[in-house]
C-alpha cells in the first residue's frame, strides 16, 4: 500500500507562481512513475506530469516551460513547481503514484485556483 499527502495549493493570481508537494509513505521502493493530474469543472482528469526515478520528465504540451516537475527519492517526496499561471489552470491537482506491483494511487487533491 501507498499513501500520498498534497500540499500547497491556493489562489493565486494570473502569472503567479505556486508549488505543490507529494510525500509518498508506505510500499514506497517499487514506485515508478510519479506524476500530476489535475480536473477542471466539468472535464476529465488529465495528465499534467511525470517522472521518473531515474529523472527522466514527460509534460502536457499545455504546461511545458511554465511547469517543473522534480523529485527527491531520498525524501520519498515529488514536486511540481507552476510559474506563469494562467486561469485555465484552475483545477483540483492529484499526486499520483503507480506501483509495481499494486497498481495506481491517487493523493486527495488539492485546489489550485487562477484568477484573471
Amino acid at each position: 500500500q501507498v499513501q500520498l499527502v498534497e500540499s500547497g495549493g491556493g489562489l493565486v493570481q494570473a502569472g503567479g507562481s505556486l508549488r505543490l508537494s507529494c510525500a509518498a509513505s508506505g510500499s514506497i521502493f517499487s514506485i515508478d512513475p510519479m506524476g500530476w493530474y489535475r480536473q477542471a469543472p466539468g472535464k476529465q482528469r488529465e495528465l499534467v506530469a511525470t517522472i521518473t526515478s531515474g529523472g527522466y520528465r514527460n509534460y502536457a504540451d499545455s504546461v511545458k516551460g511554465r511547469f517543473t516537475i522534480s523529485r527527491d527519492n531520498a525524501k520519498n517526496t515529488e514536486y511540481l513547481q507552476m510559474n506563469s499561471l494562467k486561469p485555465e489552470d484552475t483545477a483540483v491537482y492529484y499526486c499520483y503514484a503507480r506501483h509495481t506491483l499494486y497498481g495506481a494511487y491517487w493523493g486527495q487533491g488539492t485546489q489550485v485556483t487562477v484568477s484573471s
